[in-house]
């Protein structure tokens, strides 16, 4: 592998980080302070919570309103940040934990004591539907932990995962909304969904929800999940439907967006073009099968390589695995792989993918890999090691692959999330 391919590729890995970090996007977006005498109540949730809440409350604490702040923010393991005011909990990511059960119920005791003359103020980022958990009445924390599983397990989109979450829970699509009344409600979000839709964010704790019931139950039939009972009981339970478009506690709401995936690759693909490379933008929605569309973008590659165009491929979105093996990896790793084995008998092709949030897939841990970055040497050095890739592919094991051939990036907490960043940089050989 290119030493000098790799490192362009992982400078512009940073620099998607980078343009999406709070300390860079929230500021300009933050609100005034309400009027005393009310207060100023912060509930941030996801893997970029920490760091919004950390720059939040720098913000208003300059501004003078220090002695009117509460608030909680949640994130994943290793994402926390230092506050002066603001709790900050750590709780389990993907697969909610006893933590982030007792963060949830205090951010909704909160919103409870809202009063009119009050802001809240919602810093909303992925992983906020794991981080905020409050089962539906009748659902114990270890039945909501089984459907996490199993969706997680079964290839479905973001999308449809978290229309099964908000029919399963008392704070997501739009239950938070409900319980703020009568303050005022704004909301700064980071995307992290392909088509940055607000009803999809976080699964949405703060707009109306246009998913239904029979829409979880389709999802849930349509993948043959095998839910307990207690939570296929309460996707049939009209109590458990959502607030929908036209409900009086969005009145007064508001949402903004402070960074997207768009807004990223516009910042990487300026610098590919001041690298001196075509910048062949495929676009920040990308959702699939990993496997599949790496083998669909290193197909792209070698055509632009055949057609003598030196270029840098990017994408986004977010792909998913269908987990049909017991190996360790996420959707980025498993990417990576497949394109290694793409790139069989090619030259001055270099393949990086990972996640923004800083790790991919995994057991939960800050220091989990993030993706990782291959070529055709990483398939001659499993070979060389007794090593067949096609058998990681059939495990789901990319993290296993990546450890013992190498590879594989761990930039650690990045403190924020626009999900998928991936990038193949073309050379083309000289004659």
């Amino acid at each position: 592998m290119s030493v000098s391919a790799r490192a362009l590729l992982e400078e512009l890995f940073r620099t998607a980080v980078a343009a999406a970090h709070p300390a860079a996007c929230l500021p300009p977006h933050l609100p005034p302070p309400p009027a005393a005498p009310g207060r100023l109540l912060i509930l941030a949730a996801g893997k970029a919570a920490g760091a919004m809440a950390e720059v939040a409350e720098r913000h208003y604490c300059d501004a003078g309103a220090a002695g009117r702040i509460a608030g909680i923010a949640v994130t994943r393991p290793g994402y926390g940040r230092p506050t002066r005011i603001l709790e900050m909990v750590e709780a389990g990511h993907p697969v909610p934990d006893e933590a982030g059960v007792a963060a949830a119920q205090a951010v909704l005791r909160l919103a409870d004591e809202a009063g009119p003359d009050d802001l809240v103020l919602v810093l909303l980022s992925g992983g906020a539907s794991a981080n905020w958990i409050a089962p539906a009445e009748g659902l114990a924390l270890a039945e909501k932990q089984a459907v996490t599983r199993a969706l997680l397990r079964c290839g479905a989109t973001i999308g449809e995962i978290n229309t099964v979450r908000k029919h399963l829970s008392r704070i997501k699509g739009g239950r938070l909304a409900v319980r703020t009344r009568p303050a005022r409600l704004v909301t700064l979000a980071i995307s992290d969904v392909p088509g940055d839709d607000p009803a999809v964010i976080g699964s949405g704790p703060t707009v109306p929800d246009p998913s239904t019931l029979a829409d979880a139950r389709a999802i849930v039939a349509r993948h043959r999940l095998a839910l307990p009972q207690a939570a296929l009981s309460a996707l049939a339970d009209p109590a458990n439907e959502t607030p929908k478009p036209g409900d009086p506690a969005f009145e007064t709401a508001a949402y903004r967006l402070v960074a997207r995936p768009a807004d990223v690759f516009r910042a990487c693909a300026a610098a590919v073009r001041a690298a001196g490379y075509e910048c062949v933008m495929l676009g920040d929605r990308l959702e699939g099968e990993a496997r599949e569309v790496a083998r669909d973008h290193v197909r792209l590659a070698r055509e632009l390589q055949a057609a003598g165009r030196r270029a840098i491929i990017l994408s986004g979105g977010e792909l998913t695995v269908t987990l049909k093996g017991s190996g360790r990896g996420g959707p980025n790793q498993e990417y990576a792989l497949a394109a290694a084995v793409a790139l069989e008998n090619t030259s001055g092709i270099t393949v990086l993918a990972a996640d923004t949030d800083g790790t991919d897939g995994g057991g939960g841990r800050s220091d989990d890999p993030a993706g990782a970055v291959a070529d055709a040497a990483t398939l001659a050095r499993a070979r060389a090691l007794g090593l067949d890739p096609a058998l990681f592919l059939a495990e789901n094991d990319s993290t296993g692959f990546f450890h013992r051939v190498g590879g594989l990036l761990t930039p650690g907490p990045t403190c924020t999330n626009v999900n998928d960043f991936r990038a193949i940089l073309v050379d083309v050989p000289e004659r």
